[in-house]
């Protein structure tokens, strides 16, 4: 796992995009490598090759994408600087040709080979599906039909899959069947945008570096964790694939699992990629098999999100108008190992709530009553470890302090840390650490085959369920809210409830 500060460029190598004109491209990987050459972490000698269907120039290719990048830059009040997006767009060669067809393969292994000689690329290639999932299987196949993805000790050739990794558990197994048909499982990298995220990568430096947490990481000092993923906007122009999606697939398995793992796994041996990534599997492994009792769902109707009324679900474009897509997912996991036996996590997830932000926080236990009996209860709050991963990335933790004057009356108070405050960062879109991490070969933000379907099988019942009963109060939450009152009986039914989404 690296952070890019004080960081090498990498080795020289191609980089091959497939989906060169997708939003994908646009959003996210171009600017990253802007944000790369920015902080001077581009290899020093690059090939960027996109593959896609259309027909247009490589002038044609990086003149679009760069004034999609000055768009984006513009709303963070910068001009796209022309000496950094030279080192970008100088690199970019188009290939006009159809994923299907095993002669776009053999073009590109022909262009690979000229550019290679041309550059000194040492024969190192990352391949990028920024594609459909459709395409996965496909691309793979061909690549190594073609011979392009053999790799040795003098040359890497690395495969980049976007989620998602599979709709179910058979074809998440049938997916990686395919990938490691061709290639090695240290070839691919599955990967996550979540997990790019500063205060994500921080939660292990946050347990194992500091001996004042990692001793009361556990059952004895935790009361239960929260983890919340919440958007305000709603499924925009994506409703036919929210329809065959929905909340739980979309989120679950990759996104909030990921940041289970992060925080319940075993300290590893070492922070070697496999060392991390088996630590997670043993987690994912611990985990009691979830029950249709365990979880919740929902669905948006019409409502109010900010100053803005908001369509129920059912009114957007390319849905259903009796659409039973849940929208919201809430559950309640346990995690049957040494550490966690009998502290619930208690995950949520939903479109259109109340504000666009996603924590983990953590509950440690009630200190005995005795000396406060005085105090009442509600203000005798209990100790709170927040991470805000978004927006405002930082560490809260919230514990209770005398207020002043003369009788003993307690108050919750707050000590805060923010990157923005305490660091200087360089402009990122969450993808430069993930993709310079696949060019130096660091797998440890990037799941394994093991763990992907691990995380299928744990949901692959609740799926099962959901597909055979009909939801009876859909729509079931109002735009703007928080979700569901069927989630707030979730917790209340254990004692306890959700923190508010402010």
């Amino acid at each position: 796992m690296s952070s890019l500060s004080h960081k090498s460029p990498p080795p020289p190598c191609a980089i091959v995009i497939f989906g060169a004109n997708g939003d994908l491209t646009k959003r996210l990987i171009i600017p990253a490598l802007y944000n790369l050459a920015r902080t001077r972490l581009l290899p020093p000698s690059l090939s960027l090759i996109g593959v896609d269907h259309n027909k247009k120039t490589s002038e044609e290719w990086a003149a679009q994408l760069k004034a999609f990048l000055a768009q984006t830059l513009t709303r963070n009040n910068e001009e796209v600087d022309e000496a950094l997006w030279q080192q970008v767009a100088s690199c970019m060669t188009f290939l006009s040709g159809d994923f299907e067809q095993p002669d776009t393969y053999q073009r590109l292994k022909d262009l690979l080979a000229e550019l290679d000689e041309k550059q000194s690329l040492n024969g190192n290639v990352l391949f990028y599906m920024a594609v459909a999932d459709r395409f996965f299987g496909t691309i793979a196949g061909k690549l190594g039909e073609a011979g392009l993805v053999t790799s040795d000790a003098k040359r890497f050739r690395r495969l980049i899959v976007e989620k998602p990794f599979g709709h179910d558990l058979a074809s998440a197994r049938a997916l990686n069947a395919c990938l490691l048909k061709y290639l090695k499982e240290d070839q691919i990298y599955r990967i996550d945008h979540f997990l790019g995220k500063e205060t994500v990568q921080n939660i292990m430096a946050l347990r194992f570096a500091n001996g004042l947490f990692e001793p009361i990481w556990n059952r004895d000092r935790i009361d239960h964790v929260q983890i919340t993923v919440a958007e305000s906007i709603g499924v925009e122009t994506r409703g036919k694939f929210y329809e065959a999606t929905g909340a739980l697939r979309d989120m679950v398995p990759n996104h909030l699992f990921q940041l289970v793992a992060m925080t319940a796994m075993e300290p590893p041996v070492s922070f070697d990629a496999e060392d991390i990534r088996s630590k997670k599997a043993e987690m994912f492994k611990a985990i009691h098999p979830l029950t249709l009792s365990d979880v919740v769902r929902g669905q948006y109707d019409s409502g109010i999100v900010g100053d803005e009324k908001a369509l129920a679900y059912r009114a957007e474009a390319n849905v259903s108008p009796e659409s039973t897509v849940e929208t919201y997912a809430a559950m309640r996991l346990s995690i049957d190992n040494w550490r966690w036996a009998g502290v619930p996590f208690y995950l949520r997830t939903g479109k259109r709530l109340s504000k666009r932000y996603t924590e983990i926080a953590i509950r440690f236990k009630q200190a005995p009553h005795a000396l406060f009996r005085e105090t009442p209860m509600e203000e005798l709050d209990a100790d709170w470890l927040i991470l805000r991963i978004q927006p405002d990335e930082g560490i809260r933790l919230r514990f209770n302090a005398k207020r002043p004057g003369p009788a003993m009356a307690l108050e919750s108070v707050a000590m805060e840390f923010k990157y923005k405050d305490y660091f200087k960062q360089a402009p990122a879109v969450g993808y430069e650490t993930l993709i310079y991490d696949c060019l130096i070969g660091d797998a440890t933000l990037f799941q394994r085959a093991d763990q992907v379907e691990a995380a299928w099988a744990l949901v692959e019942p609740v799926l099962e369920g959901w597909a055979n009963t009909t939801p009876r109060h859909f729509p079931n939450y109002a735009a703007g809210s928080e979700g569901p009152s069927a989630a707030n009986d979730l917790l209340a039914r254990d004692g306890r409830s959700w923190r508010g989404i402010k």
